[in-house]
């Protein structure tokens, strides 16, 4: 017997289980494409460029070094009110989001295929500063992206849409991954990257699909030097004023740092352990994969029956735990049970907090800025784990050793769990929530 049609709910999905059908909403299967598209310009920096770099013999505080070329993802809030305020020429007319997604995706596209042509052996630091060109393009799209995926989305749709963006940005991070190593292996970097240039696609078909979002909450253009600089300020000063805002943000600066640490290593223990470029390519794509699908359903489960507070907490010491995995992975040495262990569970317990931790973070948004609010709370969440990975890390593995710098940052991990317990229990927590947590399109 078929499922009984439901409002909103059209179609094959009527024919669905009614725990299935919050997944395959336009907006949701929207968001996973956005993900998809984000993920490629850290991706084509982050592990991608810190393997290619070691298999070029670079030293390992070199190559961990070049986790600063990606700071524009942290500063990105900085010119993300350009997002939501400046309209392009020629392209205005299709809409703010829809305009910039376009613009800003040819321009990754033709980042990606310069940093691949470039040879480290020859110029490291012409390398690095095709890096942060990318960096900041990547950025820039990643602002566009999160406020399009925001704003269509509705309230009740947050956390399975923030969901299926963690999913998508994971498959499109690990595909990307997976893509350029396969392909690197057989024809070179150069067309690696060039292939993998291709996943800044599907976000700009998806603006052409679901057109401008109908939530969108357009502040007047300024006309004058001073409505430009009070524009530019607003969203700032909005959230400030509300009640807690400053323990709010430090909740965001300090909840990944141990995350961020562990994973921004990770192609260094592999290939310290001596994994295999199409091993490491089936264990993040194959086994992260499945174990990420996981976290996602039971995230959204977690999301639906616990409420936010609660799911968003166990979310942080899932994670929080899940760093303790490549301690043990590093201790074992190579194996490709505990590489798929420790994988694994770090993608359950990611897919889980993409849905519960990133719905949070977009829920405090204001729809009238969601792209700078938006972009100040992600940047933020993983500043200063990438400042320590890009300064310290190389040299704390090389004094330490890998099993204990992964306890290091397991460690690392619980002040933020602790601060979030004290937003909930103080209401802080619900307080910080905005317009887009609230508001219906």
């Amino acid at each position: 017997m078929s499922a009984p049609a439901v409002p909103g709910v059209q179609g094959w999905r009527a024919a669905l289980p009614a725990a299935v059908r919050p997944y395959v909403e336009s907006a949701p299967l929207a968001a996973t494409f956005l993900g998809m598209s984000s993920s490629v310009g850290f991706a084509m920096i982050a592990a991608t460029l810190t393997t290619r770099l070691a298999q070029y013999g670079i030293r390992k505080s070199a190559v961990t070094a070049f986790a600063l070329t990606f700071l524009a993802f942290n500063f990105k809030f900085l010119w993300a009110p350009l997002v939501d305020t400046v309209r392009l020429p020629g392209l205005a007319r299709f809409g703010q989001r829809r305009s910039w997604l376009w613009f800003v995706g040819v321009l990754v596209m033709g980042a990606i295929v310069y940093l691949g042509s470039l040879d480290p052996s020859t110029s490291v630091t012409q390398v690095a500063y095709a890096a942060i060109l990318l960096g900041v393009i990547g950025a820039t799209y990643d602002i566009v992206i999160d406020a399009y995926r925001i704003e269509i989305l509705e309230p009740h749709q947050l956390g399975v849409g923030s969901g299926m963006h963690q999913y998508g940005w994971r498959l499109g991070s690990a595909g990307s991954g997976a893509l350029a190593l396969v392909i690197a292996a057989r024809y070179g970097w150069g067309a690696a990257y060039t292939a993998c240039a291709l996943f800044a696609v599907p976000a700009m078909v998806v603006a052409v699909v679901m057109g401008e979002p109908s939530r969108r909450r357009p502040a007047p253009p300024p006309k004058s030097v001073g409505q430009a600089v009070v524009a530019y300020f607003s969203p700032l000063v909005e959230f400030l004023q509300r009640r807690g805002a400053l323990v709010v943000l430090a909740f965001v600066l300090i909840h990944k740092i141990g995350d961020t640490l562990a994973n921004l290593t990770l192609r260094l223990l592999f290939e310290e352990l001596k994994f295999s470029n199409d091993e490491i390519a089936f264990y993040d794509v194959g086994v992260g994969f499945v174990a990420l699908l996981a976290g996602v359903f039971v995230g959204g489960a977690m999301y639906a029956s616990m409420g936010m507070k609660r799911s968003v907490f166990v979310s942080l010491v899932l994670m929080a735990i899940s760093n303790f995995g490549f301690a043990a992975l590093a201790a074992a040495g190579h194996s490709n049970l505990g590489m798929a262990g420790a994988i694994g569970f770090e993608n359950f317990a990611s897919g889980i907090g993409g849905v519960t931790v990133v719905a949070y973070l977009s829920a405090l948004c204001n729809l009238r800025f969601t792209a700078t609010q938006y972009a100040l709370l992600s940047a933020l969440a993983s500043i200063a784990g990438r400042f320590l990975t890009g300064t310290t890390a190389g040299s704390l593995i090389e004094a330490m050793g890998f099993v204990n710098f992964y306890l290091l940052t397991t460690i690392i991990a619980l002040p933020g769990v602790a601060l979030y317990g004290y937003m909930v229990r103080s209401g802080l927590a619900d307080v910080s929530m905005g317009t887009a947590g609230t508001d219906h399109g």
